[in-house]
């Protein structure tokens, strides 16, 4: 039996405007347990798609795990340290490569260029624009806050072919990198999954679920353990074989919306 929902955002629940479907936004009114959105995204990327789907208010996993906020308090922060913060922004430069540091809803960029336009169409969130040495330095004085919660990759494939050569065989043991596409690279701290946030979520905030009574979908490479964990792992048509591979379901493409429709399916038939 299902009693909650978790659910990747880009290329799982997103119409191709890149927003919640009419359609989906009608099944979601009508369920009546909890909707997780669990995403790479920072949390104002999350919370106008949760204003959209009628959950205001529910928790929310961002940045594939490294951050759990609810109500906009913190219950999960884990980091990048600012000395391979440093080192990671270094590679990126050094390949001609778009470098994007997060900080809880903090973005910072040095330029808007093509990249930053194409996230800033995508997640609808601005970003603070200053140079990368203006960055460096304001973590660095405010390390109390933390360090980064995602540091980001975006450019030319044959330049990231070479940075993340680099960057894993540098780092791969403090943390975790992940081609998210040919051009992008999701650099994340070691030992953050989104099954491993989502079951830390059930353990304080959902007591009397487990992760066996849990719908999870997704469609890429960091919602695989999600997926494979969770009583009910389901990958919309257009995910990768790998991730196919460990659902116990496929359903239609995610901009066919295919999470609401097995939804409705299954849970409301």
């Amino acid at each position: 039996m299902v009693k909650l929902i978790a659910t990747d955002i880009d290329g799982t629940l997103l119409d191709d405007n890149r927003f919640i479907s009419q359609k989906t936004r009608s099944i979601f009114s009508q369920l009546e347990i909890p909707v997780i959105l669990i995403s790479a995204r920072m949390p104002s990327a999350m919370y106008y798609l949760q204003d959209a789907l009628g959950r205001s208010g529910a928790p929310i996993i961002c940045y594939n795990g490294a951050l759990i906020k609810h109500q906009g308090h913190e219950l999960y922060s884990l980091t990048i340290p600012f000395a391979i913060i440093k080192e990671v922004a270094q590679i990126g430069v050094a390949h001609n490569l778009h470098v994007s540091i997060y900080r809880d809803d903090e973005w910072f960029v040095t330029q808007v260029d093509k990249w930053t336009a194409r996230e800033i169409n995508n997640t609808r969130v601005q970003p603070i624009v200053q140079d990368l040495a203006m960055t460096l330095a304001q973590l660095e004085r405010t390390q109390g806050a933390g360090g980064a919660h995602k540091i980001m990759y975006m450019g030319d494939k044959d330049d990231m072919d070479s940075a993340f050569a680099k960057a894993n065989k540098a780092l791969s043991k403090k943390l975790h990198l992940y081609r998210s596409k040919d051009t992008y690279t999701e650099i994340s701290p070691a030992g953050i999954s989104k099954s491993s946030a989502l079951q830390l979520l059930l353990s304080t905030n959902f007591k009397r679920i487990s992760i066996r009574e849990v719908a999870a979908f997704g469609d890429n490479y960091n919602d695989i353990e999600m997926l494979r964990d969770a009583g009910y792992g389901v990958a919309v048509e257009n995910a990768r074989p790998e991730v196919k591979a460990v659902a116990n379901d496929v359903t239609l493409h995610h901009k066919k919306d295919g999470v609401a429709l097995w939804l409705e399916d299954n849970l409301l038939q």
